[in-house]
């Protein structure tokens, strides 16, 4: 039995990281509540020092920023007039950077992101942030929709145990392996970290 390959080798692309010159990065709520808030992430500490790293090449190279923050209900998550709502200190916004709010997982939906998107005039983008099952991976496999390349950077993300639905649990290693796979079969390119990511 052959070794399985992703949809993209299939067609033959040998997927390779794009490179940070000519792309965006777009961090991904990156954001207290994962870090202190209500849920609190496995690994977030490393995920976000690697997103802190992420940042620093970009800024290096003058690649363009993008953070997007979820804004969410007073009381609930997220809660706008809390701490949990800011962006984490490492990765946060320096001036001149792109803030955009959302209210759902995927970073376009009712959002000025793919027109700040076209204004840059990129058509790939580096992808990081929190957490990876769910508005990473709605936001990477929408960008497909909307003619963008992606790379996700696996270092920079993370995300948290769930439970199974027959009474058992994924854990967040887990999850985070199976969503990345899923992602690499012909959403994006994953790239272990920063130096994996193509000069």
């Amino acid at each position: 039995m052959s070794a399985p390959r992703t949809l993209m080798q299939m067609a033959g692309v040998e997927p390779r990281p794009h490179p940070l010159a000519g792309s965006a990065v777009v961090m991904i709520d990156a954001q207290n509540e994962y870090r202190s808030g209500a849920l609190p992430l496995p690994g977030v500490e490393a995920a976000l020092a690697e997103g802190a790293r992420l940042l620093q090449a970009a800024r290096a190279a003058g690649t363009p920023v993008i953070h997007v923050q979820h804004r969410g209900r007073p009381g609930g998550l997220f809660d706008p007039e809390t701490p949990a709502f800011a962006i984490a200190d490492p990765v946060a916004p320096q001036a001149g950077e792109t803030v955009i709010e959302k209210g759902l997982p995927n970073a376009f939906a009712g959002t000025e992101l793919a027109e700040r998107l076209r204004e840059i005039g990129v058509k790939t983008l580096i992808v990081a942030g929190f957490m990876t099952h769910m508005c990473v991976s709605s936001t990477v496999r929408a960008a497909l929709d909307q003619g963008y390349a992606c790379t996700v950077v696996a270092g920079a993300c993370a995300t948290r145990d769930l439970p199974d639905g027959a009474g058992g649990v994924v854990e967040a290693a887990a999850l985070q392996r199976a969503e990345l796979a899923a992602l690499a079969d012909r959403f994006a390119v994953v790239a272990a970290d920063t130096a994996a990511l193509a000069g």
